[in-house]
């Protein structure tokens, strides 16, 4: 006997009253600016650092310090989502 026609119910939806419905629109957190300022530094680093690889093969000059400066936000943005991450996953009290 398949499992739908042993159901008390068959034919019918099956709707759980006591449950609340789903939120239509998860509340704003306020940390959520933290993991969107990871995701730029962290971006903005991957981007320098493509472009310090990029730039010999393009051009046949070095790159510039302000590159390698820029290549130094990937790990500032991932401990900004490291730091998100621990601060988010705690519990609320």
């Amino acid at each position: 006997m398949a499992i739908t026609e042993a159901h008390q119910f068959y034919g019918r939806e099956v709707t759980n009253p006591s449950a609340p419905p789903p939120p239509s629109d998860s509340p704003r957190r306020s940390g959520d600016w933290l993991l969107k300022l990871a995701l730029a530094l962290f971006a903005i680093g991957l981007l320098a650092i493509i472009a310090i690889f990029l730039t010999p093969i393009l051009t046949d000059g070095l790159p510039g310090l302000w590159l390698y400066l820029l290549a130094m936000l990937a790990p500032v943005g991932f401990l900004c989502a490291l730091v998100f991450a621990l601060w988010s996953g705690r519990r609320s009290r």
